[in-house]
């Protein structure tokens, strides 16, 4: 199957042309200034039609386009119930009349951290797992599920993929969901700078001479022994278990892949998650396998042929 693909994140819009589990072109467009995502679709058609150039494949031979969408998106009825505060005019805006108009081809549209869980079992870390659960640790803290060879969804299409909202601290931080103490809230790419600035001590820590902190300076720091860095990462550490041990107890996976711009630092994280899943989760008997995600960010891009190729009961939408 030849399919474009699409991978909307918060910062870029990942677009490719692949063929079964090979990306044959791709190119990361830059969506952090757009107004709304109406305003990116000259450039992100200029894109699409270079690819397709590049590749000598005509938009004929596609079967379609799958996008993976940052919020909550129901698959069955191509429905945005929310943006999470990105690509705001999305729920209004008709997505699939537009691919139909631009490139003849229908669209099929899904979260974006399902959409990765598809491309890791399709070519990656869960290939021969019928039951899995996938985090990203990033910016935000995202999730899917898939039980027996199938997607998680559920009727308002959010079942699996809040897992980083499954709470790990009630007297913790007030997430952007609006819960408390959610693992996003208290150690994703947006919470984790909040959480270190208000660590006793950071004024004199490593990280207070940074104008922005990230999780590479963290683990570099805290490896150089800044007591502060150490500190905030062990306790950013402990977090992800701890939401992998919800997510095992909520969906009983046979593994865990975690994936996600933090795992640069899969060396440090993978062997802690993995130890403190064998202690701590309840799997009667069989501790699931805590696996780095293989793809890094074409996860979702080669989600698109396993999406295309799924069967929907529309009318049970």
């Amino acid at each position: 199957m030849q399919a474009i693909s699409l991978d909307m994140g918060g910062t870029h819009i990942g677009c490719a042309v692949v063929r079964d589990s090979e990306i044959l072109a791709q190119f990361s467009l830059p969506s952090h200034q757009a107004r709304s995502l109406e305003s990116l679709l000259p450039s992100l058609a200029e894109t699409l039609h270079s690819l397709l150039a590049q590749t000598k494949i005509s938009a004929a031979d596609c079967t379609g386009v799958a996008v993976g969408f940052p919020g909550i998106v129901d698959v069955r009825s191509s429905t945005i119930y929310s943006t999470l505060k990105k690509y705001e005019d999305a729920k209004d805006f008709d997505l699939a009349a537009w691919f139909l108009r631009e490139f003849n081809l229908p669209l099929r549209m899904e979260n974006d951290a399902r959409l990765a869980l598809l491309g890791e079992r399709y070519a990656g870390a869960a290939q021969g797992y019928d039951d899995v659960v996938m985090m990203t640790l990033g910016t935000g803290i995202g999730g899917a599920a898939m039980l027996q060879g199938h997607l998680l969804r559920g009727k308002h299409a959010q079942a699996g993929c809040l897992g980083g909202h499954l709470p790990v601290d009630f007297h913790g931080r007030i997430c952007a969901c609006g819960n408390i103490g959610c693992a996003e809230a208290e150690a994703s790419g947006w919470s984790m700078p909040l959480v270190a600035k208000s660590w006793p001590g950071f004024a004199s820590s490593a990280l207070a001479s940074l104008p922005e902190i990230d999780f590479k300076h963290l683990f570099d720091f805290a490896e150089a022994g800044d007591a502060v860095s150490l500190a905030v990462r062990d306790r950013c550490l402990e977090v992800w278990a701890s939401n992998a041990v919800a997510n095992i107890h909520a969906y009983d996976p046979e593994i865990v892949v975690i994936g996600g711009g933090v795992m640069q630092s899969a060396d440090s994280i993978i062997p802690f998650v993995q130890e403190y899943v064998n202690r701590h989760a309840w799997a009667g008997g069989s501790r699931p396998r805590v696996q780095a995600a293989k793809l890094g960010n074409y996860a979702g891009l080669l989600g698109a042929v396993p999406l295309l190729s799924e069967v929907f009961d529309v009318s049970a939408a």
